[in-house]
């Protein structure tokens, strides 16, 4: 059985007045008010740790990155390794939202240290967590698949849905991505079944986006954009931006997938500005291959094709996104053996009558 989800990243005073699915304009309201009041480093730290995951959440950039350094400063001068832990944690999860996956990694490695530290097994869950997710989005799955199940046994013995929720669903979006769609949907379909059950709403809202991605494959468009809408409902209702623009780049991907191009090019084109306006270099780069993908089926000159896909596999290169990286170079091999062959068919075309038929 797994209880209620929580959120531990809301300590002290905010623990007791925040829940996971408090509204981040709330949390933000309610950290800045505490940190404000703050009498000692620690009060101050774990304010400016939920000020920092609020703004991020909210794709304030610049304001999460102040709050986590200043949460990190205000734990060192109270000498407490696990928040050091959790401010690191928060600090290495934005860097990896921003796209700075070696940044992230370093950051998220000295808070598993910290957390070992101070024997604070919540902050050394999460470190762990967030480095497997850092190693899962650049595709490197062999190296961060044992590592997902070890964090699931965890959830598991310790009851903690969240983190069951998170777990299963990055072991799903593994199983997803190498094709193996019948174990993806079971653990995605698992997943909301927990986040729903432990009333986690935003965990269900990405578990939601999982379904509706294979079900989408399995070619059950109405029931994706259903699960969609559903999902979209959760993201506005917990302020939700981030949760938001992926979910709308994923009802691009399932009306792509349906050939409803011209639909597909409109919602990625949304989703785009929202990657952009939270700076968010990884979604910014998946919604501009599928607006450059619905494009191209929507008769965009192909020069014009090729060139947005140099730019969209330099960008996903750079950042380290290596299914990314595949997904776009079999794109381009897919529209030059659809060009191959329909000159071949012409030139066949031009010289049949010249050419004797064989016996």
């Amino acid at each position: 059985m797994y209880g209620k989800a929580f959120a531990p990243e809301y300590q002290g005073e905010l623990g007791a007045e925040l829940s996971v699915n408090s509204s981040y304009e709330d949390v933000l309201v309610a950290a800045r008010r505490v940190r404000g009041a703050a009498g000692t480093p620690g009060d101050a730290a774990r304010a400016a740790l939920a000020e920092a995951e609020a703004g991020r959440r909210l794709g304030r950039v610049a304001e999460a990155e102040d709050a986590w350094r200043a949460s990190y400063r205000s734990a060192r001068a109270a000498a407490d390794a696990g928040g050091m832990a959790w401010a690191l944690w928060s600090g290495g999860t934005l860097a990896r939202q921003c796209g700075r996956l070696a940044l992230a990694r370093r950051l998220l490695a000295a808070a598993v240290a910290f957390a070992e530290q101070g024997s604070d097994r919540l902050a050394h869950g999460y470190a762990l967590a967030g480095l497997a997710e850092t190693g899962r989005i650049q595709g490197d799955y062999e190296a961060v698949a044992e590592l997902h199940e070890e964090l699931l046994a965890q959830a598991r013995a310790h009851g903690e849905a969240r983190h069951m929720v998170w777990a299963m669903s990055g072991i799903a979006q593994m199983h997803r991505n190498k094709g193996e769609y019948e174990k993806a949907l079971g653990l995605f379909e698992e997943s909301a079944r927990i986040a729903e059950g432990a009333d986690d709403v935003r965990g269900l809202a990405w578990s939601l986006r999982g379904v509706a991605d294979v079900r989408s494959v399995r070619g059950e468009t109405e029931e994706a954009l259903r699960l969609l809408s559903k999902g979209e409902a959760l993201c506005r209702e917990l302020d939700l931006a981030g949760a938001l623009a992926y979910n709308h780049k994923m009802r691009g991907n399932v009306l792509y997938r349906a050939g409803r191009y011209e639909e597909a090019a409109a919602v990625y084109r949304g989703a785009l500005a929202e990657f952009r306006a939270m700076s968010e270099p990884r979604g910014s780069a998946l919604a501009r291959l599928g607006l450059v993908k619905s494009r191209a089926r929507t008769g965009w000159p192909y020069d014009e094709v090729l060139a947005e896909l140099d730019e969209v596999e330099r960008e996903v290169t750079r950042i380290g996104l290596r299914h990314a990286r595949d997904m776009v170079r079999s794109f381009r091999a897919e529209l030059s053996a659809e060009r191959t062959a329909v000159h071949s068919h012409g030139a066949t075309t031009r010289r049949s009558p010249a050419v004797p038929a064989r016996s």
